[in-house]
Formats: C-alpha cells, sequence, structure tokens
C-alpha cells in the first residue's frame, strides 16, 4: 500500500510543478497592469496640472488686457478739461490785454534809470528792463525782488509799481528810494544810478530853491 501512495506522488509531482510554473507569470500582467494604471494616473495629473497652468496665464493676459484698456480709455483728455483749458487761455489773453501800456505809461519807462545802484548803508538797487514786455521793469536787492509797471504821477517823479506786492520805485532828479506799502516801511534810500549822483553834485554846489522861498507857496 505504502508503495502504491509513492509511486502516485512520484508520477504527480511534474505535473504540480508544471502548474507552479505557468501560475507565475500571471501576476506580471497583474503588476503591469498596476504600474499602467499608475503611469495613466501620472500622465492625467500632469496633463490636468498643465491645463490648468494654461488657463491660470489665460487669465492674467485676459486681466492684464482689459487693465490697459480700461487705461487707454480714461487718458484721453475730457472735453470739460479741454473747455477749462481754453477758458483759461481766454482769461489770459483778456488780462494781456487790459494789462497793455497807454502811451503816456510807455513814455515814463522811457525816464527810469537802470542798472546797479548804490543806497545808503551799504545797499544797493538793480532795475532792469522786461524783455519780454516792454514798459515794465525788473526792481530787486537783497532779500527782494518786484516786477513793476510805470505810474502816471501829478508830481514831475517817475514811479513804478508792484501793485501785488505793494512795492513802489520813486525816481526823483537826484535819487530814488523804495519802498512797500503793505509793509508800511522804506526798503531802501538814497539810491543813485551815475545820471543821479551828478545832479546830486549840482545840488551841493548850487542848492535848489526851498518850495517856502517860492513866491506862490507862499501865498
Amino acid at each position: 500500500m505504502k508503495t502504491l501512495i509513492a509511486s502516485a506522488l512520484v508520477l504527480l509531482a511534474p505535473a504540480w510543478a508544471l502548474a507552479q510554473t505557468t501560475a507565475q507569470p500571471a501576476d506580471k500582467p497583474a503588476a503591469s497592469a498596476k504600474a499602467g494604471k499608475s503611469t495613466a494616473k501620472t500622465t492625467t495629473k500632469t496633463t490636468t496640472k498643465t491645463t490648468a497652468d494654461k488657463s491660470e496665464k489665460s487669465a492674467k493676459s485676459a486681466k492684464a488686457g482689459t487693465k490697459t484698456a480700461v487705461v487707454a480709455k480714461a487718458s484721453p483728455t475730457s472735453s470739460r478739461t479741454r473747455l477749462h483749458s481754453g477758458a483759461m487761455q481766454v482769461a489770459a489773453g483778456i488780462a494781456a490785454a487790459e494789462a497793455a501800456l497807454t502811451p503816456e505809461e510807455l513814455a515814463i519807462a522811457d525816464e527810469v534809470h537802470t542798472g546797479r545802484m548804490p543806497c545808503e548803508l551799504g545797499a544797493f538797487v538793480q532795475v532792469e528792463r522786461d524783455a519780454q514786455s516792454p514798459g515794465r521793469f525788473y526792481v530787486e536787492g537783497k532779500g527782494f525782488k518786484y516786477h513793476m509797471s510805470p505810474v502816471v504821477s501829478a508830481t514831475s517823479a517817475v514811479r513804478l509799481e508792484d501793485h501785488n506786492a505793494g512795492a513802489v520805485w520813486i525816481q526823483i532828479a537826484n535819487k530814488s528810494m523804495l519802498m512797500n506799502q503793505k509793509l508800511g516801511q522804506r526798503m531802501a534810500d538814497e539810491c543813485m544810478s551815475p545820471q543821479q549822483f551828478t545832479v546830486a553834485e549840482g545840488f551841493k554846489k548850487n542848492p535848489p530853491p526851498s518850495l517856502l522861498d517860492n513866491p506862490a507857496a507862499k501865498k
């Protein structure tokens, strides 16, 4: 009996080994399928991410384009701004026409002494013609500069004024002086051009008659 069982086992051994050998390759397709599934998953993830990146870039580009369009739309000057600018130009033209000097004022401007003039206490005043506006002058010194126009005066004195600053330049035969009416003070006195210096020296030798010596003034 034992001999019969042993013989049967000997016969079955090759068949069992063959079955084991045949079963092993079956696991490989499963592994391959698993690897393929992983690869497909990775590919899908990469594709999805790439698509998302492209979508984000497209959105940013569209947003930037919209912003540029808004800026471009807002850049043109509005009609209100153009109207305001035109009104300002018209107002400036009217102001310039109103500020034009009369022939009498221009005649006074011709008598104004120009150049650097020494004054009392070591001060000086510089008087220069305004090349851009005939008949007007720049009067300046330490700490001040005025733009002045001639003013008709009841006396024989030459008078220049800066209405905005309240400054007045008065020129007589032998000297000039600068006053500021707003500040209520005399800013420079005894200022002399070469012509005025000559007249002042002449007055020292031959003083002009006083108003008190004038018979008409006594009456």
